[in-house]
């Protein structure tokens, strides 16, 4: 029983991938997280006042599979599938995380100094998701969609825009966490 708690390995995942984009590509459709919450924002009515918004999502309902999908396998993979060990980080990591005024460093991956309520309903955190989500929203769309949308469907149809878009996420994520992380923690 111990196996299932483990991460896949890349033999099993990368093919199951694989074949869900063959089948998405078979019949016409595309995968990417911003499909799905913009098929949400068409249903909640925000086409009335934003025409990106305006457009039959009853043909795109299929898309919400996807986000219910993310939802339950969430819940899943936290509560049921989870091993409870130890990250083994390297002793200099946790050194670094320490320093930046991580305590428990490689306990848990989701660390409470980010992830609890009491950050999110702070000052800094509340101005975290607000900026962020404002950087993120704009840049999926200035992009044309986003990371999982470039980098899984995009890619597997060779298409040159998501190659692109695919190495300014990377470059955006080295920036993000070497020079722009340090500042804010």
């Amino acid at each position: 029983m111990d196996y299932i708690l483990q991460p896949w390995p890349w033999y099993i995942s990368g093919p199951c991938i694989a074949i869900v984009m063959y089948l998405l590509l078979y019949f016409g459709r595309t995968f990417g997280m911003s499909s799905n919450l913009r098929t949400l924002c068409a249903i909640g009515g925000a086409g009335k006042k934003v025409p990106f918004f305006d457009f039959d999502w009853r043909a795109q309902k299929w898309n919400l599979i996807v986000v219910l999908g993310a939802i339950v396998g969430g819940f899943i993979a936290q509560h049921l599938l989870s091993n409870p060990t130890d990250i083994n980080l390297s002793p200099e990591t946790i050194k670094d995380l320490n320093t930046l005024g991580f305590e428990n460093a490689g306990k848990s991956l989701l660390p409470p100094e980010l992830f609890n309520w009491k950050n999110v309903f702070s000052i800094k955190g509340i101005l975290i998701l607000s900026i962020g989500g404002f950087l993120v929203g704009f840049g999926t769309r200035y992009a044309g969609g986003c990371t999982s949308g470039h980098a899984i469907t995009g890619l597997s149809s060779l298409q040159l825009p998501s190659l692109i878009a695919v190495i300014g996420f990377f470059i955006g994520g080295l920036i993000m966490i070497h020079v722009i992380y340090p500042i804010l923690f």
